[in-house]
């Protein structure tokens, strides 16, 4: 029997279903509480609340499918839009951005190389406006293509994060590799469907990853950008840096907007560096099935939301 994560995730690819549910006004009052918005204004709003309340962004503009290398350029554009309407906001790395490369064109004939060149500009206007940019990690199959974008990119801008997922098998080797002097890397657990030859399937197995991969990162020299809401593994970030001596400003945790909201609150108030990834744009089916799809309690919140019309 198909697990519901599956079920779920394969809905998020049947155009259909897409086209019920990003018609349904229900649908989009609840997608509120995790996309903050469908266009740049209303993102800049949240993210002068959330830096108000001093909790960091990282920003993500929604629109991985796409099919054309115009639609590439598109993202490029909206990206660079973003990062010229913060600049005026004063932020510096408070309010950074991460980036799919799929929406700069890398599942396309020639796709590395049309990534890297879309991407280039953006690092680049991050860099004078005083931010970062993290490149998110997708399926197993772009792992490699990612990586070498960053390698690249890192040339001249060392500071350019990545994301590693610890359900996949390959990341303790990845997460070495990486943990190198000024190195930014955002640890999560994975919320792509993979197959058992390239990912660990059971939660205990995925947690026991996440914590062998966190522990390498928090020994290591680079930034660890802690990806997760689970307890345990918050837990053990404290315990973990404590343990080696990290100061305050020397790692962060990482937490979905609109979820565990009151810990993002209570983290931050107690002095841990937190920052809320904070998706925006008209094209947030994708993304929102695949919240659903991560935790029983993001899909009960939307299922309580239909029934209580």
């Amino acid at each position: 029997m198909l697990s519901t994560k599956t079920l779920l995730l394969g809905a998020s690819r049947r155009p259909a279903l897409r086209r019920v549910l990003v018609g349904t006004p229900l649908t989009r009052r609840v997608v509120e509480r995790f996309v903050a918005g469908e266009t740049l204004p209303e993102a800049l709003a949240v993210v002068g609340r959330l830096t108000g309340e001093g909790i960091a962004v990282t920003l993500d503009h929604l629109g991985e499918d796409v099919t054309d290398a115009g639609e590439a350029r598109a993202s490029r554009d909206a990206y660079l839009a973003l990062l010229e309407a913060l600049g005026p906001m004063d932020l510096g790395p408070r309010a950074e951005v991460s980036v799919k490369l799929s929406a700069f064109g890398q599942a396309l004939p020639g796709g590395e190389d049309l990534s890297l060149e879309l991407v280039r500009p953006v690092v680049e206007c991050a860099a004078r406006i005083g931010t970062t940019v993290t490149l998110d990690m997708e399926d197993s199959s772009t792992v490699d293509a990612t990586l070498a974008v960053l390698a690249e990119l890192r040339r001249e801008h060392p500071q350019t994060g990545a994301v590693l997922q610890a359900a996949l098998r390959r990341t303790e080797d990845d997460v070495a590799a990486l943990a190198t002097p000024g190195s930014r890397v955002r640890l999560v657990k994975g919320a792509y469907d993979e197959p058992p030859s390239v990912a660990h399937q059971g939660r205990r197995d995925v947690d026991a990853a996440y914590a062998r991969c966190l522990g390498v990162l928090m020994r290591g020299p680079g930034y660890p950008m802690v990806g997760s809401h689970d307890p345990a593994m918050l837990a053990l970030a404290q315990r973990l840096a404590a343990e080696y001596g990290r100061a305050d400003d020397s790692w962060e945790v990482q937490m979905l907007h609109g979820i565990r909201v009151d810990e993002q609150r209570r983290l931050a108030a107690a002095g841990t560096r937190v920052r809320a990834y904070v998706p925006y744009g008209a094209d947030w089916y994708g993304y929102f099935v695949r919240r659903l799809a991560e935790r029983p309690a993001n899909l009960r919140f939307f299922l309580r939301a239909l029934v209580s019309r």
